[in-house]
């Protein structure tokens, strides 16, 4: 019993300074196995979207997709760790940081039904319809999520052009997520010349965030689209995909950002874009996406405080989805009191007020001393397969698309790549019917 006691002593002790260990850990982005982290959980959010984005066809049921995704995002976050021992209560299981969504043309918000939900499981896509897919990966507790749109194939696109509207949604939410990501670059970081217009150019006044909703105003209606109302970019963190900052685009009544990006952040960078008046609305659909929250309540039935159990286990403070639970039913029961409780913060499947389709881009982002790096993004578009008469002509948006995102530190090659033209220069030598911006 002393040998028994001893040792139980001596385990209590290891965990007391495991725990003070843990506590002086370095998670900023000074520390290179934070960013090794990122990138590896950006790897696999680009991998499964890529393949999710293939299964995309018509007919296809969007509930299986999304089951699929967050089988292959569980496969090759296994991966990672197979072989690796992981400390219990060291640090956050390695899983998924967002669950595979896929929103039909005029939802908003990232949406993925209950196979117990007959209606709503029934859900196929149609063709030449614009979805949004989403999802995301997360290692030791740095996520990073991706979404893309995409454009179901059908006869109106079958020589893979996309024409008219649906061309104009397509480059305005591309053009004006590429406008935003210069516009998150702190002032000056980027800056050339000499050290006194280094200087000049880093003590000049941030942008402000109604600026950058004018000018991404600006940018997408020169394609007859607007942006959709309190579009969020949020600052990440350890276990935290909606920080102390955000940065809101055309906000709602009552909703305002705070904050701007800094050197050593990460964010999660959202565009959104509509071809109606970009207003929202909550839709009927049962909302199934979910998050732990910081509330701390006493739970007064058995179902709801099994299900927290479950949750915190499996999903620390990430977002889920009902369906990923094993018992989905019972968790619709105990959801209830942990949403009125606010220990669980409910998302609502938002949609367009008109009807009318929108698009969504999502890019997580690091900020270090030599610029904007995209950690898990969507394609580059092929901006031959456009064509649209409408194009960006304001100078001052022109101007900055032309700016880079990061400074070039990588060693000269003897076998030089080709240098990517700048937006204007990309766009003056396409067709005339396709445009980006001159």
């Amino acid at each position: 019993m002393a040998e028994e006691a001893e040792k139980g002593q001596e385990c209590l002790e290891w965990d007391f300074w495991l725990i003070i260990l843990v506590g002086f850990a370095d998670y900023s982005l000074n520390n290179p196995d934070v960013l090794t982290k990122y990138k590896t959980a950006a790897q696999i959010s680009q991998k499964v979207s890529e393949a999710v984005t293939g299964w995309c066809i018509e007919g296809e049921k969007i509930i299986t997709l999304c089951e699929r995704g967050d089988k292959l995002l569980e496969e090759e976050i296994a991966k990672v760790y197979k072989g690796k021992k992981i400390l219990k209560g060291t640090q956050p299981r390695p899983g998924i940081a967002h669950p595979t969504t896929v929103s039909p043309s005029s939802f908003v918000t990232p949406y993925t039904p209950l196979s117990s939900d007959a209606e709503e499981a029934a859900t196929t896509l149609k063709p030449a319809e614009i979805i949004k897919i989403q999802l995301g990966a997360q290692i030791d507790g740095f996520g990073t999520i991706v979404c893309d749109s995409i454009v179901i194939p059908s006869a109106k696109n079958e020589d893979d052009m996309h024409r008219a509207r649906e061309a104009d949604l397509l480059l305005a939410t591309h053009w004006a997520n590429e406008l935003l990501l210069r516009l998150m670059i702190p002032p000056g970081l980027l800056a050339t010349g000499s050290e006194e217009e280094k200087k000049k150019a880093a003590a000049e006044k941030p942008i402000s965030q109604s600026k950058i909703t004018s000018l991404l105003q600006k940018l997408v209606e020169s394609y007859g689209c607007k942006l959709v109302e309190s579009t969020t970019c949020w600052q990440f963190d350890r276990n935290e995909i909606e920080g102390k900052k955000k940065i809101v685009l055309a906000p709602g009544e009552g909703v305002k950002g705070e904050g701007l990006p800094d050197v050593g952040e990460v964010w999660g960078v959202e565009m959104g874009v509509s071809l109606g008046s970009g207003k929202i609305k909550t839709l009927d659909n049962r909302p199934t996406l979910h998050r732990r929250t910081t509330t701390n309540y006493g739970l007064s039935r058995p179902s709801s405080r099994q299900l927290l159990s479950a949750i915190v286990k499996r999903f620390q403070t990430f977002p889920f989805s009902l369906r990923q639970l094993d018992d989905e039913r019972g968790a619709k029961v105990g959801v209830v009191e942990c949403v009125r409780t606010n220990v669980l913060r409910q998302y609502e499947v938002v949609g367009d007020k008109d009807g009318q389709a929108v698009a969504r881009l999502f890019t997580t982002v690091a900020i270090t001393k030599n610029g904007l790096t995209r950690l898990s993004a969507p394609p580059p578009p092929d901006l031959e397969h456009y064509k649209t008469e409408k194009k960006v002509t304001d100078e001052e948006i022109l101007k900055i698309l032309e700016r880079p995102v990061a400074r070039s530190t990588g060693s000269k090659s003897k076998n030089k790549k080709k240098k990517k033209k700048p937006a204007k220069k990309a766009d003056e030598e396409e067709s005339g019917e396709s445009s980006a911006e001159e």
